[in-house]
């Protein structure tokens, strides 16, 4: 089996709306060894500390009927921000060529996120997309989850 995407020197994202780490591969594909380059986080407070606690209701012009506006989520509206934080960041580290090769890992909606905040230029650099959520996982066995899902 190779491992052609762990090659060294790929750096690896892996994130969720709350959590990312950015990792560097400092060993080879076939034995790679994950560093911790970066941690960012965010925390959420309360939907009300956000923004408004109620949704708004109107009433229609004529007759009886009522409705109200879909509620905001405040939490998503975060996590969505949170990825084009995280994808500014890729993107200084790619002008700074410290960036060459990418991984991203990451749950199907934080992915879809990142991929709408990333530059065109930049999407050339992405060497594999996982959906999975591993920000929860230590690093070997997030390198085992890699090793497994990149095996060719």
């Amino acid at each position: 089996m190779t491992y052609a995407h762990l090659s060294t020197g790929t750096h690896i994202i892996v994130g969720d709306g709350k959590k990312a780490l950015i990792l560097l591969n400092e060993g080879t594909a076939a034995s790679p060894m994950l560093t911790v380059e970066t941690v960012l986080g965010q925390k959420n407070a309360s939907n009300q500390a956000m923004g408004t606690e109620r949704p708004s209701r109107h009433f229609a012009s004529i007759g009886p009927r009522s409705g109200s506006a879909e509620p905001t989520d405040w939490h998503q509206l975060a996590e969505d921000r949170f990825a084009h934080d995280i994808i500014a960041g890729l993107v200084t580290l790619a002008e700074r060529e410290k960036l060459k090769r990418l991984v991203l890992v990451a749950p199907a909606r934080t992915l879809a996120e990142l991929r709408r905040a990333m530059p065109q230029d930049f999407a050339k650099l992405i060497v594999a997309e996982i959906v999975k959520d591993l920000t929860k996982h230590s690093i070997p066995s997030i390198t085992e989850h890699l090793m497994i899902e990149l095996a060719a």
